[in-house]
Order: structure tokens, then sequence, then C-alpha cells
């Protein structure tokens, strides 16, 4: 009997033990640690929303005081609005790129519409950088090709033997042609394959580049056919037209300086030789050229009334794809040419700030982090803990700014503010990932797909699995789900031992998380509908 009563005596100074030793952990360990990480959040969530309300406050200003570019900048339309009539000698040379890897589905949409660019027909030259390897996407390629050069049109469709430095290496094997420089183009201009400029591009943007001998870049504005397919596409719409109307306008307003968004652009060839050209050294070689001209001097404008129709990612899997390229490319440019930047003679010490604080620090790699680490593993962490408090500035007013900033440039979808809260911070996981990748320079950092585009017919949606049809196993996405289950773990502690509401938060975003995580978004795609004939 005594042997047992000093058994159980010692089973429980064990137990006194372990719990002691947890909760000196917890004091001495875990709750200093958390503050520290939930003041260095504050810190980081004031200076984004210091950078956001800036970029607020310049396009708020700009459109007050009405400094359109047409405004700012010389601009003149060419002499004669009849480009039939109109005397050739009036126009520069064109080069127009147009590079293409198996995008059967859109390549001739493309073609199509920059083939019936209002502009002389021998002051142009369409270049069709065809790296298919897929047997269809080549013939449609090559029969589109045919059908304009016997209306008229010079085009050219050039094939290389391989696909060595992606977009890059097409981009500049394409201008490495010998009647490039025989005709003496002077601007290149550049639609990704799914990109379908109204006939009047080049009369709107080429006399920017015509009057300004200081601008390099003509950047303009997109617009997505098919935006209302879905509410991921939805949501999309919100980023990309915020990221146009706010960062790309506030960056041309009052440095001449923004990140080319690799397509619907024109460039000055000169310029774009003399930042050596195309590099491959990174998988967002328009980010990486941007920055070199500006480091020369050049400058940049974007013009926000001139739009171009292109295709939003429908599926989840290609919308992945497209924000790690866009997430992971920036990070890993950031860390080979910060140097560059630091180094440079050409521009100003508040420039050198702007690149490397602004434009890479805060919006490439540390949004990314933040919004994931803090809103979803930090912040429900905290709930656990309630010796440690988050001020409602951190976690509602600040954010809440910003969303509405993020949503006000795109109106009609205002009442989906929510879902795009909680779909952002789910893509913020991914962005993380990409970005950690890209400054790491692990296996996947030059990994380049292209994003799958669906054009205007239904043959492929109508061939896209729907979610039912596949294995539940096939579903799952582990990564989701587990960060799903966290959040819901802290959203029931909340619940149930919590002084706050913050489970409501938590039970929502874990639902956002547990949707992807199954595979209940992107997985299929509402087929178009089609005229009646009646």
């Amino acid at each position: 009997m005594a042997t047992l009563s000093d058994g159980l005596f010692n089973d429980m100074d064990v137990l006194g033990v372990i719990g002691y030793v947890l909760e000196q952990t917890r004091f001495i360990f875990l709750v200093p640690i958390l503050k520290r990480l939930v003041n260095l959040c504050q810190v980081i969530s004031v200076l984004l929303f210091i950078d956001a309300a800036y970029m607020a406050i310049v396009v708020a200003i700009v459109k007050l005081l009405g400094r359109t570019p047409q405004k700012v900048l010389k601009w003149e339309s060419f002499k004669n609005d009849d480009i039939e009539l109109a005397p050739s000698s009036n126009h520069p040379m064109v080069l127009i790129q147009i590079p293409i890897y198996n995008e059967k589905e859109v390549c001739q949409l493309s073609i199509g519409a920059v083939c019936k660019l209002s502009w002389p027909l021998d002051r142009m030259i369409v270049q069709v950088l065809d790296d298919s390897t897929d047997e269809k996407s080549q013939e449609l390629v090559r029969l589109e090709c045919k059908k304009w050069e016997s209306e008229g049109i010079n085009i050219k469709s050039e094939v290389r033997g391989g696909r060595d430095g992606f977009k890059a290496g097409a981009l500049t094997a394409g201008m490495k042609h010998s009647y490039v420089d025989e005709c003496k183009c002077e601007f290149v201009v550049i639609f990704d394959a799914d990109f379908q400029p109204e006939p009047d591009f080049l009369e709107r943007t080429i006399p920017f580049l015509v009057h300004n001998p200081e601008i390099a870049l003509v950047q303009a504005g997109w617009k997505y056919g098919n935006a209302d397919e879905c509410c991921m596409t939805r949501i999309q719409e919100m980023s990309l037209n915020y990221h146009f109307a706010v960062e790309q306008k506030s960056g041309s307003s009052i440095l001449g300086f923004f990140g080319f968004n690799g397509t619907a652009g024109v460039w000055r060839i000169k310029a774009l030789n003399e930042a050596e050209g195309w590099k491959d050294r990174t998988i967002v070689e328009d980010m990486d050229l941007a920055v070199r001209a500006y480091l020369r001097g050049s400058k940049f404008v974007y013009v926000d009334d001139v739009k171009v129709k292109n295709e939003l990612p429908s599926s989840f899997q290609a919308y992945r794809y497209q924000q790690h390229r866009w997430s992971c490319g920036p990070a890993n440019l950031f860390k080979k040419i910060a140097m560059e930047i630091i180094k440079n003679q050409n521009v100003s010490l508040w420039k050198k700030v702007y690149l490397i604080y602004n434009f890479f620090f805060l919006r490439k790699i540390v949004v990314h982090m933040f919004t994931f680490v803090f809103y979803c593993v930090i912040l429900p962490a905290t709930v656990i803990f309630p010796e440690i408090e988050v001020p409602k500035w951190t976690t509602i007013y600040i954010p809440a700014t910003i969303t509405i900033l993020n949503a006000i440039a795109t109106p009609k979808s205002f009442y989906l503010i929510l879902y795009w809260i909680l779909f952002e911070n789910v893509m913020a996981m991914h962005r993380t990932k990409g970005t950690l990748i890209g400054l790491l320079e692990t296996s996947r950092v030059k990994e380049w797909v292209v994003t799958q585009k669906l054009g205007e017919s239904n043959t492929l949606r109508e061939n896209l699995i729907p979610p039912d049809h596949y294995s539940f196993p096939e579903r799952l996405r582990w990564r989701e789900i587990i960060v799903g289950m966290y959040l819901f773990i802290c959203g029931y502690y909340d619940f149930v031992f919590g002084r706050t509401y913050l489970y409501v938060y938590l039970f929502l975003q874990s639902i956002a998380f547990f949707v992807v995580g199954v595979g209940y978004i992107g997985m299929s795609v509402p087929s178009k509908s089609v005229p009646s004939n009646h």
C-alpha cells in the first residue's frame, strides 16, 4: 500500500514539474516572443498604411487638379485623322511583338486585334514569336499569320529551336532579326497572347514617345473580358484595378517610375537597348528591364484612359501559378539588383530609397509576409494568451481603411469586400511561399508556367472536369487545410474562453481556407452563354 502511495505521489510530482515547466516556458519565452512579434506587426501595419495613404493622396490630387498625362506632357495627335490618307512619313516605324507559348485558345484573338491597329501598313511590323510545342497551336498561329499577310499586313512568324530564356529569350531573339534594324524601328510594342488592343492604341500612345524624348515607356491599363465570370475573377479584378488606378498611377505621376506589366506597353527601342535589353536572370524580365532603364535616367508614363482587353485566370491552379511568378520574381529580382540600385550614380538618393523601400521592400516582400503571418498565424495565437492585447487600430481600423482604398477602384464589386479579404489572406500564404523561394533562390525560383487562358470558346470550359468528378484525395490541398484547422481551433478557443469577438473573423477565415483546401474553388468554370438563333 505504501509503495502504491509513493508511486502516486511520484506521478503527481512529475505532473507538477511538467506543469511548472510549461508555465515558466509560457511566461519566460512564449509570451515575450509573441509580444515582440505583435509589436513588430504593429509597426509594419503603420508603415503599410502610410504607404497606401501616400499613394491614395497622390492619385486624389492628380485627379482633382486634372493632371492627366496629356496635359502634363507634350502630346499631339498625328496630323491627319484619316490613316489611309496620312503620309507615312508622319508616323514612326513600330515593331509589335506577340510572344506565344501553347496558347491556342487565345492566340488568334491577339493576332487579329493587332493586325487591325490603325497605323500605316508600311510603318508597322507585326512579329509573332511562337515558342509553342503543341502542334495545334503552331498550326493556328501559322494560318492566322498567313491570313493577315494575304491582306497586306507586314507580319512575321518567328519560331525558335528551343525555349531558352522563356519570354525574355523570345523577345530578345525577335529584336535580333535583321529587318528590325533595316526598317529602322523606333518603338516596340508588346502584347501577350490574350491581349486585344483597340484600333486606336498606337495613335493614343506613340505621341507620348515622339514628343517627349525622356519617356522610355508608355504603359496602358487593362480591362477584363471575363471579370464577371465567377467570384474569383471578380476578386482578381478588384486587386488589379487598384494596382493600376493607384500604384501605377501614383508612381507615374510623382517619379515617372513603376514596374512594367510585361504587356500592353510601348518601349523606345533606344532606351531598351541602353538598359542592356531583356534579361532572363529572373522570371520577371519586365520589371527587371524597367528598373534598369529607370536607373539610367529614363521616365515612364501610365496612361489610364487607354485600356487593353485581356482575360483573367479562370481556374485556381492557373491563378496560383500566376501569383507564384508575381511574388517569387520580384523578391528574387530585389536580391539581385539591390546593390545595383545602391551603387547607381544616375538617380537621386530619394529615388533609390523609393525603389528599395517603397517599391521592393514594402510592396513586393513585406506586404505578402505580413498579411499571412499576422492575420493567419500571430493574431489567432493571441487568443490563447490573454496577457497580450492587440489594439483595435491594428486589427480593425488600419486594415479596414486599406481594404476600402482597394475596393474603391472597383465600385461595382464593393459588396464582395468580405470575400476579397478572406480570399486575399488565403492567397497571401502562396505569395509568402513564393517570396521566400525568390529570396532564398530554391528550386522553383526559375519556374515559368504560362497562365492558362480559355478564350471565347466554350470547348475548353466544357472539357474542364467538374469538382464532383475528381476523387476526394485529388482535390485536397493540405497546406490550406492545416491552416484552416489552426484558425478553427483558435476561433473555438476564443469563443469558449475569450473576451473578444475575434472568433467571428477566425471562423470565417478558417472556412475560406477549408473551401480552397478541399478544392471547391476554381476547379470548374461556368460556360459563357451562347446567343440564341431565334
